[in-house]
């Protein structure tokens, strides 16, 4: 296995890089960075950015995808239980929906919930 996105990593962040870097750029080795973005549901551009510390966005919210979706961390959710912190961070992202009980319920919970992202 190549360890391209690793050195990459290193390179820009220093030995000893965020724990969350580090699961991405693994990530990134073991598949590409595309499918690694495609994961993360985010651009292509956004992982390769962040590996290289070039990334001018919010890394706070891709860090917030990568626990969630690489390294599986969870929150408890007032609707649905426990789930992943990547999909408790899709279902804030959703539109309101009047014709779908589940959205009308998850919409009204997250706007006080504490797992809510900052905006």
């Amino acid at each position: 296995m190549s360890a391209v996105n690793l050195e990459t990593l290193r390179a820009s962040w220093g030995a000893k890089p965020l724990e969350w870097l580090l699961a991405l750029a693994v990530e990134c080795d073991r598949t590409s960075q595309g499918k690694a973005a495609e994961r993360l549901g985010v651009s292509p551009a956004v992982v390769n950015q962040a590996l290289k510390n070039a990334y001018k966005g919010r890394l706070d919210r891709l860090e917030e995808r990568v626990r969630g979706e690489l390294m599986r961390e969870v929150v408890g959710c007032p609707i649905l239980g426990e789930i992943s912190k990547r999909a408790c961070l899709d279902h804030q992202g959703r539109k309101y929906s009047a014709t779908n009980p589940l959205r009308v319920k998850l919409f009204s919970a997250c706007k006080t919930c504490p797992n809510r992202r900052q905006s």
